[in-house]
């Protein structure tokens, strides 16, 4: 297939998870969460209607074209899949797929009903894809690799697989500046980029910077909203584990009863938690995000991505600012 055929089936794909989204199929949905217990039914839907939002037809031929895609190529890509939050594989499994190359993928455990259900609509769709699609436990056959995993399991893909071209992407997190002249609107679209997924992603704000002596009342009371995520038992387990430990510590920290925020220089937070750093002056915000940019997957603020915004990337939103697209292009 040349690549303006491939892209047709990519954009019947994204009409047929609008549809999924529209029948409501409370047994597929079952399904998705007996599989993984952070899959809710709102996770799912939440992750769907992004990819959608990106597999329109002008969208994909407009990112396309600012590439040299191939017609064929006998390559195979092994392609490690993460399994944190719904589909999040998928952007690579696209790429893949459009870049003119087959597809050697291992999924996670955590998000393999999905990411098949998603490859039986594409097939449906455009059969020719099959044969490009291989479900594996091994990738030592394949000619390059992208593998997502943890910073442990990142030292580990580049042992075995650095030896053939590579992206190996590691543990990042987002986090959000604050100046204290947010409205509540602004605090509550912080709440979506805090607790969507559950705040499992890498998009997820774990960490705020904030002026000296901000006051978190208001912000606390603007998110109040989100207080359905403690229904959640797992989330409800470490909120409560994190609690019992600050409280016998005797950390200093915030709480309103579905979310902790402690005052750390660390980046990363744990689920259920709110992590906070204090800045003087805007020389030494730049400084403090210097430090951490090769951890930050996005920075949410006025100034930055809009609150609300961070998980709602868009389809040339590559993960860890490394161009998937060219890399595969280039092999």
């Amino acid at each position: 297939m040349i690549y303006k055929d491939r892209i047709v089936p990519f954009v019947k794909l994204g009409d047929r998870l609008n549809e999924i989204i529209q029948e409501n199929d409370e047994e597929f949905f079952h399904a998705i969460r007996n599989g993984n217990n952070w899959f809710t039914k709102e996770s799912v839907v939440y992750a769907l209607k992004g990819i959608a939002s990106f597999l329109k037809e002008e969208s994909l031929q407009k990112w396309a074209s600012s590439y040299h895609l191939i017609d064929k190529s006998d390559k195979r890509i092994g392609v490690i899949m993460a399994g944190n939050i719904p589909l999040v594989g998928f952007h690579d499994f696209m790429c893949v797929l459009l870049s003119g190359h087959g597809i050697m993928m291992k999924p996670s455990h955590q998000d393999n009903l999905l990411i098949k259900t998603v490859i039986k609509y594409l097939v449906e769709v455009e059969p020719a894809f099959a044969n490009k699609i291989e479900i594996v436990e091994r990738l030592n056959d394949a000619d390059a690799f992208i593998g997502t995993g943890s910073d442990n399991s990142a030292r580990y893909f580049k042992y075995y697989f650095g030896k053939k071209p590579n992206i190996i992407r590691q543990n990042r997190t987002s986090v959000g500046v604050i100046t204290g002249k947010e409205s509540k609107e602004d605090m509550q679209q912080l709440g979506k980029d805090i607790f969507t997924y559950y705040g499992l992603g890498c998009r997820n704000v774990s960490k705020i910077f904030v002026p000296k002596g901000y006051s978190f009342q208001f912000m606390l009371d603007s998110i109040q909203s989100f207080e359905e995520v403690g229904d959640h038992h797992k989330y409800r387990n470490n909120y409560d584990y994190n609690k019992s430990i600050y409280l016998v510590n005797r950390d200093p920290h915030f709480d309103n009863e579905f979310l902790l925020v402690k005052e750390s220089e660390e980046l990363v937070s744990p689920i259920s938690v709110l992590f906070y750093q204090q800045y003087e002056n805007e020389a030494h915000l730049q400084s403090l995000l210097s430090e951490k940019e090769t951890k930050i997957q996005c920075i949410v603020g006025r100034d930055y991505i809009p609150f609300g915004k961070a998980q709602q990337p868009e389809v040339d939103d590559y993960a860890d600012g490394i161009d998937t697209m060219k890399f595969l292009c280039g092999l």
